[in-house]
């Protein structure tokens, strides 16, 4: 039996599209055309799985619309419509070093450059001039924070990043 890996969502199955069993996809990747970089897809609605492949796609308004072999009835394919789109973590692309995906960021503890614990990164958030990092505070905050949002700014704020001890240091101040 092979070992498998993460899963990684990328996406979820939107409306149908037409009469012949398209689907429109909402993706979750940065670039959203990226998604069809990643391969194979699965498809998970509920407690259903199962593999798909894309034999054609393209750009419809402001998103994509794919073609699933095997589907070519709009009944079929609207059967498939909320489904999320998952791929395995070895499908996903090594990084440079001091690169990484949110999911790997996310859980982390966040520490200050002097030792105070902030809490745990919670999630991350793209406001278009860089990425923000929202940290639950513990429950015994000495500032009685229940959150934070500190800027993923690499050297000025974000000091260093440890996947092994799964830690961020950063240069804030805990009152903030």
């Amino acid at each position: 039996m092979k070992d498998i890996g993460k899963e990684v969502t990328l996406g979820k199955v939107g409306a149908v599209y037409g009469i012949k069993g398209w689907l429109k996809i909402h993706s979750f990747t940065d670039d959203q055309e990226a998604i069809l970089d990643y391969f194979p897809w699965s498809l998970k609605l509920g407690n259903k799985t199962q593999s798909v492949e894309i034999t054609d796609w393209r750009k419809h308004n402001n998103g994509l619309v794919v073609k699933v072999a095997g589907i070519d009835d709009r009944d079929i394919a609207q059967k498939l419509v909320g489904s999320e789109i998952f791929v395995n973590e070895d499908a996903l692309s090594t990084l440079p070093e001091g690169e990484y995906y949110w999911r790997d960021l996310i859980g982390m503890t966040v520490v200050t450059d002097k030792g105070y614990d902030l809490g745990q990164v919670s999630d991350l958030m793209e406001t278009g001039a860089n990425d923000v990092l929202v940290v639950k505070a513990n429950l015994k905050d000495g500032f009685g924070k229940k959150e934070r949002l500190i800027p993923y700014l690499m050297d000025q704020v974000v000091l260093s990043v440890s996947t092994e001890h799964k830690q961020i240091c950063v240069d804030w101040d805990p009152g903030f």
